[in-house]
């Protein structure tokens, strides 16, 4: 029996319950799921993102591989980056942030009947979603553009799912992707399109919650691709405040490569809508996303949380994934993206950084490297 299921809504006012064949609305518009009342019930003893089980709307955690409760560590231990911490979410299972989000997709994917998967991704929500439909006993198949980590398709095939490689751009991915779930009946694990993604990636906000002590920092500085931990950041700490457990949400600063930067320009234009780019090549390749799908929504949050959207060049990645690993800190050049924003902007005094700062580093530096 299926458990009962926040819907889906549309914009355009319709709703549907969530099934396997259902990805978008019939406008053609993205779904979301209804805001509910977070719930603050941390379970004592759990140490994986389950520990928010009654803030979390899909219901059991049999597929667990133990996600979440990612370390929080301070940036330097020589006092020039004091209030600085980052997340070390390159621990997670699979290497990275995206088993939070991958978790509950695939867990939705069984609790509805389904039989295959298929999911497009640059590699690392590629990996996590192979992995947990390991977990779940479950055929995938997962397209990823030309020149995607050698380390990340080997990882894919490891668990046994099917490797699409698309001759194109991240966005012909993703088109190849939906044709063939549209071709098959497949359940789409999409994290740009299935907003229960979002309800895995808003446990890294509860979690900076915690961790903290129960207070909110005074900002977040977050890579933006497709904008998966921006959306969820946001839907956790305004969830937390929604429950009065917070008085102000922290500064959204969402983070995208200079050779990539759509949300940055629509940002910098005062736009609400993202135009698509022609992208030139990146380190960064897990954020190079020319035409993100939830552009406008991320516009919409980090103007709402009085943050900003800023680009960090080839050089600044380098430099900082360098910085990173003499302190111990190994991960893909993707993973060094926020942190390179802080170090510019605590650089250039930017009020952006006053306070205290979290920053993820989503990725590991054993599937990617520069």
């Amino acid at each position: 029996m299926v458990p009962d299921l926040p819907s889906y809504e549309c914009s355009c006012g319709r709703s549907y319950a969530p099934s396997v064949e259902r990805w978008r609305c019939d406008c053609g518009g993205l779904l979301e799921l209804p805001p509910v009342a977070l719930t603050w019930n941390p379970r004592p003893g759990d140490h994986s993102l389950w520990r928010y089980e009654d803030a979390i709307p899909v219901p059991g955690r049999a597929l667990s591989l133990g996600e979440g409760m990612t370390p929080l560590v301070e940036a330097s231990l020589d006092g020039d980056e004091s209030g600085v911490r980052l997340k070390i979410e390159y621990a997670s299972p699979t290497g990275s942030f995206k088993d939070r989000g991958a978790v509950m997709l695939v867990t939705l994917a069984r609790l509805l009947g389904a039989t295959r998967l298929v999911a497009d991704s640059s590699g690392n929500a590629g990996t996590a979603v192979a992995a947990y439909a390991a977990r779940a006993g479950l055929a995938a198949e997962i397209f990823v553009p030309s020149g995607t980590s050698e380390k990340k398709l080997h990882q894919i095939r490891g668990h046994g799912s099917r490797v699409t490689v698309v001759d194109g751009s991240r966005e012909d991915t993703a088109k190849a992707a939906a044709e063939r779930v549209d071709a098959t009946g497949a359940f789409y694990a999409s994290h740009v399109y299935n907003p229960y993604f979002y309800e895995g990636t808003k446990t890294y906000a509860l979690e900076v919650f915690e961790q903290l002590g129960e207070v909110a920092p005074a900002t977040l500085v977050l890579p933006a691709g497709n904008g998966t931990l921006v959306l969820g950041a946001y839907l956790g700490f305004a969830g937390l405040r929604a429950a009065g457990l917070i008085d102000r949400l922290p500064r959204i600063v969402a983070v995208q490569a200079e050779r990539c930067s759509p949300v940055a320009s629509a940002f910098a234009a005062g736009s609400h809508h993202v135009e698509p780019v022609l992208p030139e090549a990146t380190v960064a390749e897990g954020i190079a996303i020319a035409a993100p799908a939830r552009g406008a929504r991320m516009l919409e949050i980090v103007r709402e949380t009085g943050g900003s959207v800023v680009t960090v060049s080839e050089d600044e990645i380098a430099r900082s994934h360098a910085a990173l690993a003499a302190r111990g800190l190994w991960v893909e050049p993707t993973g060094a993206v926020a942190y390179a924003a802080v170090r510019r902007l605590r650089a250039e005094g930017s009020p952006f950084v006053e306070g205290d700062v979290v920053a993820p580093l989503c990725g590991s530096g054993l599937k990617a490297s520069l």
